[in-house]
């Protein structure tokens, strides 16, 4: 399978947070060309600040393979992680992360800072950004623009 492959099965995943009211964020952590871990954005409906895909993505990842380490893993993620999963995938040791749109507010993959270029970090991984771009950011932006006009006719 290919990236756009992979990124596909992360808005599928999406869809599924923008049907329970979350923000429309999907991810998958690939190992071997097999998914092993599936996420989508649920800080709302789980009271978590922290549940964010990527977080749902490692977390199911790590259970199914038994180790908090996902050595030679990939993280395919709609939207640029932000800090705080990029902590985390750095825990991991996530290989590559793959993410379709950019965020220009809290994106820490070269949008607002590179966390995985910070060489006094110990792991670094492989970034590719604009995978399904046009396609996820538009799942955000029309996501957003309903909320708006939710909250207009209210």
């Amino acid at each position: 399978m290919t990236d756009a492959d992979y990124m596909h099965h992360a808005l599928e995943l999406a869809s599924q947070s923008q049907a329970a009211g979350e923000v429309p964020v999907g991810a998958v952590v690939v190992k071997d060309g097999e998914i092993v871990g599936r996420g989508f954005n649920a800080p709302i409906s789980r009271h978590d600040p922290s549940a964010h895909a990527e977080m749902m993505a490692l977390r199911d990842a790590a259970q199914r393979l038994g180790n908090y380490r996902l050595v030679d893993c990939e993280l395919f993620v709609t939207l640029e992680p932000c800090l705080m999963c990029a902590g985390a995938i750095m825990h991991a040791r996530i290989a590559r992360v793959v993410y379709g749109a950019s965020d220009p507010k809290t994106g820490a993959c070269g949008s607002v800072l590179d966390a995985f270029a910070e060489r006094r970090l110990n792991h670094h991984a492989e970034v590719t950004g604009g995978v399904l771009a046009e396609e996820c950011g538009a799942m955000l932006s029309n996501f957003f623009a309903m909320r708006r006009a939710q909250q207009k006719a209210q």
